[in-house]
């Protein structure tokens, strides 16, 4: 099997897999999925990703190709080519790693001002969503943003926590508060087209020595969410540079850095609600924050 080959033929690619007609190498890919290193007869490599264990959930893959397209199609950002998208696995361009330097970073930080900027019809998308592991109700909404982001983007993760034992009956009324009162202290503007899972792990520096996003779940949202969640876990290399480069592009609202909590709370609790009581508290701290905003 060569690229032209599996461009036509993309079903074909489980089969020789399969069958060990294509040489595969394991490289890390997170916490879901299986991820590994293809190389074709052509010289070409590929990056893919299998779900482990056992099946995807319907349209998983599909979600993350159809993500990668629409943030690809604005031409703003270094976004991986997708070869095949089917039910049980992506492959992609392979892209080769380099280090994280103040100058990529800067030109990052342009490139998703202009990402943010090109906009989005609504809030949400088009295609069923996921994220990391979770499903995303991407319902496209008018907004207001508040009353999406509450409804949308907290409460389902927060009820999960809950449910799931991550979160105490005491933390899920202090989320609570944050959302029934999200109208007073968010700020109101148009959809922005945003990656939606931003944390540091998912920009890929590359030997380029550009910026790529990997792994979205790209839908119409709030452009300080991208910017919150890259501060997230240790925080973005270089984010002094991202910010200051996006904000010289496309000036960020008074008040963005007090917000920064508030958009954080949507990821943290997807954290909780997929992987335990570990994040506790980083969502009480994040809630506890935009409590007093």
């Amino acid at each position: 099997m060569d690229l032209a080959y599996l461009r036509a033929h993309p079903q074909h690619l489980p089969t020789f897999l399969t069958h060990q007609r294509i040489r595969e190498t394991p490289v890390s890919g997170g916490s879901v999925a299986r991820a590994s290193r293809l190389t074709l007869d052509d010289g070409a490599s590929l990056f893919t990703k299998t779900w482990e264990p056992g099946t995807p959930p319907p349209g998983y893959f599909e979600a993350e190709a159809a993500g990668l397209a629409w943030l690809g199609a604005t031409d703003a950002v270094p976004i991986p080519e997708v070869f095949a998208a089917l039910p049980s696995m992506i492959a992609m361009e392979w892209v080769e790693p380099g280090p994280a330097t103040r100058a990529a970073a800067s030109a990052f930080g342009r490139s998703l001002a202009e990402l943010h900027r090109f906009g989005a019809p609504g809030f949400g998308a088009s295609w069923p969503g996921f994220i990391g592991p979770l499903p995303l109700d991407n319902t496209v909404s008018a907004g207001p943003w508040g009353a999406w982001f509450g409804e949308r983007r907290l409460r389902p993760f927060l009820r999960l926590s809950v449910d799931r034992g991550a979160l105490s009956a005491a933390d899920a009324a202090l989320v609570e508060q944050v959302i029934k009162t999200i109208e007073g202290y968010a700020q109101s503007e148009p959809p922005a087209r945003i990656h939606g899972d931003l944390w540091p792990g998912n920009i890929l520096w590359a030997h380029d020595g550009r910026a790529w996003l990997i792994d979205p779940a790209a839908q119409g949202g709030h452009r300080e969410t991208d910017l919150a969640t890259l501060a997230l876990f240790g925080g973005a290399p270089h984010l002094d540079a991202i910010v200051g480069a996006y904000n010289e592009a496309f000036p960020l609202a008074d008040g963005w850095q007090q917000r920064t909590p508030l958009h954080q709370l949507h990821l943290l609790l997807v954290h909780t609600a997929a992987f335990g009581e570990s994040y506790r508290s980083a969502v009480r701290s994040a809630a506890e924050a935009a409590a007093r905003l």
